[in-house]
């Protein structure tokens, strides 16, 4: 195995994913919904099918996905984007990232991540060479320590790495948090790779802020967003990264010798839903709401400490009571004492104490499984 691949353990979604289908418990773990999204798209996805769209599309997008992901920006931003050069189509927001990570970062550079940080993130700065510097937000809250920030910079860092909202805390930055962020790109010439895949799935009243439309931040940020999370896709694979002609062409010089192009019949199909589907991530956003509900209050009646999200598909919480050495010890008992699987938090931190009992719980589900989950714990004995 190559050196860069030695330190990257496999993905915690599908050991865990693989535990539940061995175990027949219910997935309250690997994030992806039981339902499908908008009928129309699917449609949209047969049609392109059946009339023969199904050879290279150009790689960087079939233009009426790249039209359509600018007036989606448009609409919601008041970003103004060039289609034919500001616009990248990718194999989902995971490609996008590598492609962004490839593009920016050399051996030795230096990396700012907030941690936890999904664990995709970590094997790219590696394949890349990179280092990662942590900036971790901490519970009950989850805010960013500005501060932590600042110290987290060095003369050797030359990329920053955001994610909001944010995957698995759920927070959302704050505007007053991104403007700290903004001040500390711009007085240290950083560019910026922003993860926004769940834009849409805010809760509360909340409003997610890109942070390229702050000022002075459009010209060093590339934004990254997909189908998956927004249209519930997510085995369809079809993202975007957004941003300057500059930065966007460099993601795409790495982009294009990942997978070149990607999933021809579904480009036209994501054109449709971000046109004509609009409707149905505000309604996916506050099903939602009432599902993190649901289990937020079916967990306090645990014996965990719980920390209700401000969006996305995930609620943490500490596990510490039940007397487990730590968070992959109880999730690997937890099939059998309950039947119910979930996601150590512990593999998305460097700082093993504070991610040390944390665990993720996805709650993207049909009520009823939500439901039989909290069913299923209550009854249980989870201490160790």
């Amino acid at each position: 195995m190559a050196t860069r691949l030695r330190s990257i353990p496999p993905t915690i979604f599908s050991e865990m994913s693989a535990l539940a289908v061995r175990t027949g418990s219910l997935n309250l773990g690997q994030g992806f919904p039981d339902r499908d999204g908008p009928p129309g798209a699917v449609e949209a996805a047969v049609e392109a099918l059946r009339a023969g769209r199904n050879q290279y599309p150009p790689g960087p997008g079939l233009p009426e996905l790249r039209e359509a992901v600018a007036e989606h920006q448009a609409r919601h931003y008041g970003l103004e984007l060039d289609p034919t050069s500001q616009v990248v189509v990718t194999a989902g927001a995971t490609e996008a990232l590598a492609a962004a990570i490839f593009a920016f970062v050399n051996p030795g550079d230096e990396m700012v991540v907030l941690e936890p940080f999904y664990d995709s993130y970590v094997a790219c700065i590696e394949m890349a060479g990179g280092v990662r510097r942590p900036v971790t937000l901490r519970a009950p809250d989850f805010r960013l320590d500005v501060d932590a920030l600042r110290a987290a910079v060095t003369p050797r860092t030359t990329t920053l790495l955001l994610n909001t909202p944010h995957n698995p805390t759920g927070a959302v930055l704050t505007r007053a948090e991104l403007e700290a962020v903004a001040e500390v790109a711009i007085e240290h010439d950083l560019v910026v790779v922003t993860d926004e895949v769940y834009e849409h799935l805010l809760f509360d009243g909340r409003a997610h802020v890109p942070i390229c439309t702050l000022p002075g931040m459009w010209e060093r940020t590339v934004s990254i967003s997909s189908a998956g999370k927004t249209f519930s896709f997510t085995g369809w694979k079809v993202g975007w990264v957004t941003g300057p002609a500059d930065l966007v062409s460099t993601v795409m010089a790495a982009k294009q010798w990942l997978t070149f192009s990607n999933a021809a019949p579904l480009q036209p199909a994501v054109a449709h839903a971000l046109r004509q589907e609009a409707g149905f991530y505000d309604g996916l956003a506050k099903e939602l709401e009432a599902k993190r509900d649901l289990l937020v209050e079916g967990l306090r009646g645990l014996d965990v400490e719980v920390y209700p999200p401000e969006a996305t598909y995930f609620v943490t919480t500490d596990v510490r009571a039940y007397g487990y050495p730590d968070g992959m010890a109880f999730c690997l008992a937890l099939p059998e004492r309950a039947g119910v699987v979930a996601i150590p938090s512990q593999v998305f931190y460097d700082d093993h104490e504070e991610g040390r009992h944390k665990v993720r719980w996805a709650f993207c589900k049909e009520t009823s499984v939500v439901e039989e989950g909290v069913r299923r714990l209550r009854q249980a004995d989870l201490h160790a």
